[in-house]
């Protein structure tokens, strides 16, 4: 028998929420329930065929089943670089401004432990996508939470706890359009954090996974269109949503030379990088027409609206998010006298319904849910029916 396994690390963390959640769900689907569910943020939706022929015409080249480099091979970031220059006129050196991931959770969690020493401390939104977080935790490092709601300011908030807190924070970790709150900023948010940034000595952090997810008029900025940006920050960037790729994990963190250079180092050492035949793969979406996103981007709208209006009309306080893939609601006046997870427990097994309970997301996300938009039109009715049913 085994005792002690657990290091100083695993303990620091509590079990993970989301798997109570999910154990849940197994055991009423093994017992032939179907549960309609909107509790993960795992796109749905086939990849663009080009990319698949793609990956599937690189995969049977033998080249191309060797050892890869764990910076990502030189294309690959060189096709980044491009896109953001067609997307946010953004310059970029292939070379030594970016470096592809494998995924950006991947380079979240080892630009943390490449940086973060025992004691630093990190601003990060509450409630935030958990790695954000657990990625400092695990690195040894001090989560200083700020809120992210509709009734805050989250810049004033942050400059105030910086200020109010010793030692000062080594960094601040952003996400916008924001998992799980869909806030979104304009270019002005950016650039007083760029100004405060550099005034303080402060790295950035940003992570701009839902860039290319939005509606009704809105197009998200990226922290890096800011003047300045580069000397104090980096922005993590993913195909996962944009082309229907999370399980292909490309990931790319794009900035800073010397933030990439230290991701870079501590990579080196832990991995070789993706499979060749996806970087090539990853390369062809990149370079090729946005046709595909622009049909993603109208199935989750489409989604969205269905969503939405059922809630409203339900009673539900919910607001129609202008990016990202989830919508973030607050739990029903009548069950607010419950643990959200309870009311999440509730949801699946009485309205057969599964979402993300708030408080999975840290503090901040207790009394809401998170659904994510991954169940068709027809199955989203379907919920609703079933939410309306119990009350």
């Amino acid at each position: 028998m085994i005792d002690n396994l657990e290091g100083e690390k695993l303990k620091a963390i509590p079990p993970y929420i989301f798997g109570v959640v999910k154990k849940e769900l197994a055991a009423l689907r093994k017992a032939g329930e179907d549960i309609i569910d909107f509790s993960m943020g795992n796109p749905d939706g086939a990849t663009p065929t080009h990319i698949v022929d793609k990956l599937i015409e690189a995969s049977k080249n033998p080249r191309n089943h060797r050892y890869s480099a764990s910076r990502g091979i030189y294309k690959l970031n060189l096709a980044l670089a491009d896109w953001y220059k067609r997307r946010f006129d953004v310059d970029l050196d292939a070379n030594k401004e970016v470096i592809s991931t494998i995924g950006s959770k991947e380079g979240i969690s080892h630009f943390m432990y490449a940086s973060i020493n025992r004691g630093d401390s990190v601003i990060v939104p509450t409630p935030c996508y958990p790695i954000h977080s657990y990625a400092v935790s695990l690195a040894g490092g001090n989560v200083v939470s700020v809120p992210v709601a509709k009734d805050r300011d989250f810049f004033e908030d942050m400059t105030k706890v910086y200020h109010n807190v010793w030692p000062k924070p080594k960094m601040l970790l952003i996400n916008y359009p924001h998992n799980p709150s869909t806030e979104v900023v304009d270019i002005k948010f950016f650039e007083k954090v760029v100004k405060f940034a550099r005034e303080n000595s402060v790295v950035v952090l940003h992570d701009n996974a839902y860039a290319e997810l939005y509606f009704d008029g809105y197009v998200p900025p990226s922290f890096l269109q800011v003047e300045g940006a580069k000397e104090i920050g980096a922005e993590f960037y993913t195909l996962s949503k944009t082309y229907n790729m999370p399980g292909w994990r490309v990931g790319f963190l794009a900035g800073n030379e010397k933030i990439v250079r230290a991701l870079e180092r501590i990579k080196s050492y832990l991995d070789y990088g993706m499979f060749q035949p996806i970087q090539i793969a990853a390369i062809h979406a990149l370079n090729s027409s946005d046709a595909c996103v622009k049909d993603i981007r109208a199935v989750y709208k489409s989604r969205r609206d269905v969503l939405v209006e059922g809630l409203k009309k339900l009673g539900w306080e919910v607001e129609s998010p202008k990016a990202t893939m989830f919508v973030w609601a607050k739990v029903p006046e009548k069950y607010r006298t419950m643990k959200t997870i309870d009311f999440t427990m509730k949801l699946m097994r009485e309205a057969k319904t599964a979402v993300s309970p708030g408080s999975g997301f840290g503090e901040g996300g207790e009394g809401y849910v998170r659904f994510a938009l991954i169940e068709n039109e027809q199955r989203t009715k379907q919920a609703l029916r079933c939410i309306k049913e119990m009350g």
